[in-house]
């Protein structure tokens, strides 16, 4: 455990509340001191949500401590039952709770409640919110599936589970709502939706279904496992997430029933394989992009990014420890080096080395990449309200492939406008002095901007020496450099002048530096 001003992921109780909190008629009773109850502002203020998560707390104090807290759980559970009355209920205990071993497993099933109670196991010390989510709902399907006999898919509509979305996901609600619709059009029946929008009642029908779709690996890998072992279903790995990999997804779906994608690939309706070839987008090949966040995501954008829109991953990493196997392979396939780790400032000095011209990431990035003014878009949790949009925004399918594609580029699109702005910035129309234009803030007495944005990002990149000085014109031709790559010249510039001994450096010597560096 580490202490730090931000985190990735959460302690594993608050995955075990995303599951509970996505579904119905499931109550979560976690033994917590009363300073662990802030995950229920996760909930409301991020994602929203017009209700309080589906969990009780026994909030014991420090002086419960010298007294029964075992006895203040029972009477939590009780309490709980009586009130909420679920058709299931899960209990354990938060981080804190967990150090004075009062053992919430076995004195919740030894209350003899009349609904299943479902112990769960989740050391705080050791493991994070994505793998608490995983091994509760892993829990649930344990204890609550049950094994149906199938009839064989031949001359019936196929019938899946979509497994994987919950609450606090990043855009699970529209991913849902894109792959059914993608899934129906194939002739795929949906049986259940899990966790979000279930019910225990729904979890113990699963094993009626042909087949899982498995949209976030993080989530619903191992319960996909388990259902595999108790109910003898298959799952299909490929997760829809980008234009190539959404055709994969049919593709593995077709195979696997027996279906004919044809139907579906014919007049795909995504705008997103024309738009990257088109002209306008001509001005973003070879983009230089980092890619960071949880794994599912990280591996899907740099695809989309390397394939789809051509940039250039120079480099890329995910939080979760769990899957470094699988982002260490996808980055071996670009000639990279994953970035596995969940310090935010060894993902901070990762992306100021690299000088990427984009990044996408978790709102963590986002931060970061506002510091080194270098533009950035959103594709992974941890993420803030802005990033959970009120209008429909998948990421995943065809749609979805239309929405990374706005959500990546507009952000380089608006670097080349001010860019444009910069060029013009001895118009009288586009100066400094001018104004804003909306406003008519035209000629000597419009407000003028504290510190120009040019000024801002020269002093943020640390000069190679001290010593070296730039002199006007050097200085006048740099700021004709994009803004957002100005850094980096600058950078590469004092590096040169430093190895050669100068200690001005005029146009020449950026000139040269630039030939230097292009070889």
């Amino acid at each position: 455990m580490q202490l730090t001003v931000w985190t990735y992921e959460g302690p594993p109780h608050v995955g075990a509340m995303r599951i509970a909190t996505a579904m119905s008629g499931l109550h979560y009773v976690l033994h917590a001191p009363q300073g662990d109850t802030y995950a229920d502002l996760l909930f409301t203020m991020i994602e929203r949500r017009g209700a309080r998560p589906p969990v009780t707390y026994t909030t014991f104090q420090a002086r419960d401590l010298g007294t029964d807290t075992a006895e203040l759980f029972k009477t939590a559970v009780i309490d709980a039952h009586a009130r909420f009355q679920p058709q299931a209920m899960i209990v354990g205990a938060s981080c804190t709770a967990e150090l004075i071993q009062d053992d919430p497993a076995g004195m919740a099933l030894a209350i003899g409640l009349p609904i299943p109670v479902i112990p769960l196991e989740l050391p705080s010390y050791q493991k994070k919110e994505n793998w608490g989510a995983a091994e509760t709902f892993r829990q649930l399907v344990r204890h609550l599936t049950t094994a149906v006999e199938r009839s064989p898919m031949a001359g019936r509509k196929p019938v899946c589970n979509i497994l994987g979305p919950t609450a606090l996901g990043f855009r699970h609600r529209d991913d849902v709502v894109e792959i059914t619709r993608l899934l129906e059009r194939m002739g795929v029946q949906i049986n259940v939706t899990a966790p979000l929008g279930a019910t225990p009642a729904d979890i113990a029908r699963l094993g009626a279904a042909d087949f899982n779709v498995v949209l976030y690996p993080e989530i619903a890998g191992e319960a996909a496992k388990q259902l595999e072992k108790q109910c003898g279903q298959p799952s299909i790995k490929t997760v829809p997430l980008g234009y190539g990999a959404t055709i994969d997804f049919v593709k593995e779906v077709c195979a696997l029933t027996g279906l004919e994608p044809a139907p579906v690939l014919d007049g795909v309706p995504s705008r997103m394989p024309w738009w990257s070839r088109s002209v306008d987008s001509t001005y973003l090949t070879g983009k230089r992009v980092f890619v960071f966040g949880d794994a599912t995501h990280v591996i899907a954008a740099a695809r989309v990014a390397s394939e789809e829109l051509g940039f250039e991953v120079v480099g890329m990493g995910c939080y979760n420890r769990e899957f470094a196997r699988e982002v260490r392979a996808a980055a071996a396939d670009l000639g990279l080096t994953a970035l596995i780790t969940d310090d935010y400032l060894e993902v901070e000095d990762a992306i100021a080395a690299l000088q990427p011209e984009l990044v996408l990431g978790s709102q963590m990035e986002r931060h970061i990449a506002k510091r080194l003014r270098i533009p950035c878009a959103v594709i992974s949790a941890p993420f803030h309200v802005q990033d959970h949009p009120a209008r429909f925004s998948p990421q995943m399918g065809f749609e979805g492939a239309n929405v990374l594609f706005d959500t990546w580029v507009h952000p380089l699109v608006m670097g080349l406008e001010e860019h444009l702005l910069h060029m013009f910035r001895d118009d009288f129309e586009f100066s400094d002095e001018a104004g804003a234009s909306h406003l008519g803030g035209h000629g000597a007495g419009a407000a003028k901007p504290a510190v120009a944005a040019d000024a801002v990002a020269s002093t943020e990149v640390a000069s190679v020496s001290s010593e070296i000085v730039w002199a006007a014109d050097a200085e006048a031709e740099l700021k004709k450099i994009p803004f957002f790559v100005r850094g980096k010249a600058r950078k590469n510039t004092e590096r040169f002048a430093a190895e050669h001994g100068l200690a001005t450096i005029g146009v020449e010597t950026l000139y040269d530096a630039k030939s230097h560096y292009s070889r």
